[in-house]
């Protein structure tokens, strides 16, 4: 970069007309400093005042405290480009080479040289730890409809509201059956549905105070999912899938340092596993991820993405006839690649409509 550049950047930290730092820049051709202007305000380093500010860029400024590092995290890891089961056989040979070379990390911290203390044997038996322990993720779901009481129960225990009370700050604060910093309980649930009785393919949002659902759109696809969850073909087959969107602000308003966005994703991770234990316990097949496409999200959401912004999924569907396997039908040898996609002859799918 030309230092000139970062001069001139420096020069427009505030309001500045052409003729001024035309001025200021007297040993540049007038030339050189338009085009450097264009490119830096169309690369988004500078402002105009006689063009609108995006509303991307003003959601932004409402992040307040929390910019630049939260602002700068949040939009650095959006719409990661996932890639097709097809080329994913690419990445699991790329991910074995590199095993050979540098061995993947442990799963468990050594204790070695550290004194060791015994702990009586754990309780695994009743039906909360019985739930836990058949936590599983499903990849393959029957192909009948999921009762609407079973998607009613686990929205109502996911994110329903159980009571309410009230802050230090006198605000109207609600209680969920998930931990939630100043219980400002910021993640909301949408719902994309797909195959459960009484309730038509769509995409919906639940209201957590009256327990109900409102129409977003009607329109709903198993090649939607598929997209919307990074090309997870397993997942199109699911019945249905909840998106746990933050509302910024309320977490913001109390707490307008940058840290407060990590209490964001924990409390997505909060939800999500109160969903996934939930429909354990209703013998359901749940399964969660984070691999999203954001921006096709929130355009089906109608939400900008920083204001609202989706932060994880889980879906959920009855159980197919042949139990829980780590991973469904697939085509031969390729655990990434749908049967349907193979090459080879092909094979009649049970897991999916």
């Amino acid at each position: 970069m030309d230092p000139a550049v970062v001069h001139l950047l420096q020069a427009c930290r505030s309001w500045r007309t052409f003729a001024q730092l035309a001025e200021a820049f007297d040993g540049r051709p007038r030339l050189w400093i338009r085009t450097a202007l264009a490119r830096l305000s169309a690369a988004s380093f500078l402002e105009r005042s006689d063009r609108s500010r995006p509303a991307r860029e003003l959601a932004y400024d409402r992040w307040q405290g929390w910019n630049p590092a939260a602002g700068f995290f949040h939009s650095a890891t959006r719409d990661i480009a996932w890639a097709e089961p097809e080329q994913r056989e690419a990445i699991e040979s790329a991910l074995q080479e590199k095993a050979a070379r540098v061995p993947a990390p442990s799963p468990l911290r050594s204790q070695r040289g550290l004194q060791k203390v015994a702990l009586p044997t754990p309780q695994r038996t009743g039906v909360f730890p019985e739930v836990l322990l058949a936590r599983r993720t499903w990849r393959a779901f029957s192909a009948k409809p999921l009762p609407l009481s079973h998607l009613s129960t686990l929205l109502s225990l996911t994110g329903g509201v159980s009571m309410w009370g009230a802050s230090l700050a006198g605000e109207r604060v609600a209680f969920k059956t998930s931990p939630s910093a100043g219980s400002k309980h910021p993640i909301e649930l949408y719902v994309l549905v797909r195959n459960v009785k009484g309730l038509p393919p769509g995409i919906y949002h639940y209201g957590a105070d009256r327990h109900r659902l409102a129409v977003i759109s009607k329109r709903l696809t198993a090649a939607n999912v598929e997209t919307y969850l990074g090309h997870q073909w397993q997942f199109r087959a699911a019945a249905a899938v909840v998106l746990f969107v933050a509302s910024v602000a309320r977490t913001n308003w109390t707490y307008p340092y940058a840290r407060a966005y990590r209490s964001l994703l924990a409390e997505a991770g909060h939800v999500c596993q109160t969903f996934c234990l939930a429909a354990t316990w209703l013998e359901l097949a749940p399964f969660c991820t984070m691999a999203l496409a954001d921006s096709a999200i929130e355009k089906a959401l109608g939400i900008d993405g920083v204001s609202d912004a989706v932060l994880y999924a889980a879906g959920v569907g009855l159980r197919p006839d042949h139990g829980w396997v780590q991973w469904p039908e697939h085509a031969p040898g390729k655990p990434y690649t749908p049967p349907h996609r193979h090459s080879g002859p092909k094979r009649q799918r049970t897991n999916s409509r």
